[in-house]
């Protein structure tokens, strides 16, 4: 068995993989589409839910002192105010006269920096981000386009270098709240999830008895209006977020970075993604609420891109809305006799981006057999606990009371499991199929079922068989799809 090198897979394979069979599809395809949102098919939805439940309860079921929240999508206007995202959360804009196509002009710079450090140039790879990051910090746009044509950057589209100032435009959608327009106010759908548990700092934590260090977390959907959404699912203007806010002493933010680090990139290591295929990327350019911030990054087909974001936000959000609230936002704590304005670290992972990971980690071709036998096996390698159907029941004919063999089974375990019954079609293609959707088992009833009250698990990863009582089958697949064997690895 020969399995093809990654670099065979581009992410082309991976959308017409993921629409083909029923993960994700574009949004309002039938008109078209609309760029940069996706729905998710009948697959791509158990996959996500079972994502965001395992991350929902590590969070709460592996840390005694992070409890949930659900906060609104819609915030008073001020909280935005307070986060600084009506005056800072912008993107550098440069549009070419020529293609009149519209870029980020930092992700044109970084882009061009990959191209360096293919080429063996880390060296000036690094400079260039660097440089970048300078120039923004300073919010020299003048010096950030000089900077895209000193290093010949031109638009993909038209192939020239004419490009227009670089301008600063805010990424937040805004609509109106009211029931006569000309009485409406502003308000915003929410850019990140975040503000949502800072409002709700001092109700969760006297009504969950919570003590600092403690954590909040919540998982919801975003909106930013992207001025390039590209990439399939991994930049899209709605999109969902799980983050925890982690509330600490002034003082501890240090110590608590680093357990947040290791704690978060383990996590993805759990969840079977190699070593090799993640990395740590320290921010060059810290955003307006951060003295420390690091990106988890993964490998996907082009390359290592953010999945989660581990920051150390001080009190920066929390001492705002004091302020512009007039509304303590302070902790008394017992145990020194202080009230204090707590720092936060924060862990922010994108479901849609972790979606788009295990769906790049497990998408496999390998050639299976010998000889003119030789054949292409696709399939899905995802851990079962993730595993969007866990089990197919297969009779392998339609008669002789096989069929209500596998019913009998199907109805025994469909409280526990998401199974899938079929019994049209050959042995060998209904294997096919759910080793396209990634079911991890195969259970065949034959005749010699009627006899012995077996039935034949076929393994996804192996296509290796093994003979089972049927009574065994529930506890035995149950431990195999168990989230505790990848909370035994944290």
């Amino acid at each position: 068995m020969k399995v093809k090198s990654e670099i065979d897979f581009t992410i082309k394979d991976i959308i017409a993989h993921a629409k083909e069979y029923g993960f994700v599809y574009p949004s309002s395809e039938i008109y078209d589409g609309l760029q940069a949102v996706y729905d998710y098919g009948p697959y791509g939805a158990e996959l996500k839910k079972n994502l965001k439940d395992l991350w929902w309860q590590a969070m709460i079921k592996l840390n005694e002192n992070v409890v949930g929240l659900d906060a609104a999508i819609f915030m008073h206007p001020l909280t935005w105010k307070a986060s600084g995202h009506v005056d800072s959360f912008n993107d550098p804009m440069i549009d070419n006269k020529d293609s009149k196509k519209r870029y980020r002009a930092d992700v044109l710079i970084e882009d061009k920096a990959a191209e360096l450090e293919a080429d063996g140039k880390a060296d000036e790879a690094q400079a260039l981000v660097k440089e970048m990051g300078r120039l923004l910090d300073a919010e020299d746009l003048a010096g950030v386009k000089q900077l895209i044509i000193d290093n010949g950057i031109k638009c993909p589209i038209s192939g020239t270098a004419n490009w227009t100032d670089v301008r600063q435009f805010n990424l937040m959608f805004s609509t109106e709240v009211g029931s006569v327009s000309e009485d409406a106010n502003k308000i915003y759908l929410r850019p990140e999830t975040a503000q949502g548990i800072f409002v709700n700092f001092l109700n969760v934590q006297k009504t969950a008895r919570m003590k600092v260090p403690f954590g909040i977390a919540q998982i919801g959907k975003a909106f930013r209006n992207e001025i390039v959404a590209r990439q399939f699912i991994f930049r899209m203007r709605e999109f969902e977020q799980m983050e925890m806010q982690f509330f600490i002493r002034p003082g501890e933010e240090k110590k608590w970075y680093e357990h947040w680090k290791a704690i978060r990139m383990k996590w993805h290591q759990a969840l079977g993604i190699p070593a090799e295929n993640l990395r740590f990327h320290d921010h060059d350019k810290l955003a307006h609420y951060a003295d420390a911030a690091v990106d988890i990054e993964f490998k996907f087909p082009f390359g290592f891109k953010e999945v989660e974001g581990i920051h150390s936000r001080t009190d920066f959000d929390l001492g705002n809305h004091q302020e512009l609230s007039k509304k303590k936002m302070q902790y008394f704590d017992p145990e020194i006799n202080k009230n204090y304005v707590p720092f936060v670290i924060e862990t922010s992972a994108g479901a849609d981006r972790l979606f788009f990971m295990l769906l790049c980690n497990g998408y496999k071709e390998e050639e299976v057999g010998e000889g003119e036998k030789v054949k292409t096996r696709t399939y899905l390698k995802f851990h079962p606990a993730l595993a969007p159907v866990k089990a197919a029941i297969l009779p392998l004919v339609k008669k002789d009371g096989l069929p209500e063999i596998g019913r009998k089974i199907f109805d025994d375990l469909k409280y526990d499991l998401n199974l899938i019954y079929e019994d049209s079609g050959s042995i060998g293609k209904r294997y096919t199929r759910q080793d396209l959707i990634g079911t991890p088992f195969c259970i065949a009833v034959d005749y010699e079922s009627k006899d012995d009250d077996s039935v034949t698990i076929r393994y996804r990863d192996t296509m290796e068989q093994e003979r089972v009582k049927i009574s065994d089958l529930k506890s035995k697949i149950e431990k195999e799809v168990s989230i505790k064997n990848i909370f035994d690895q944290l």
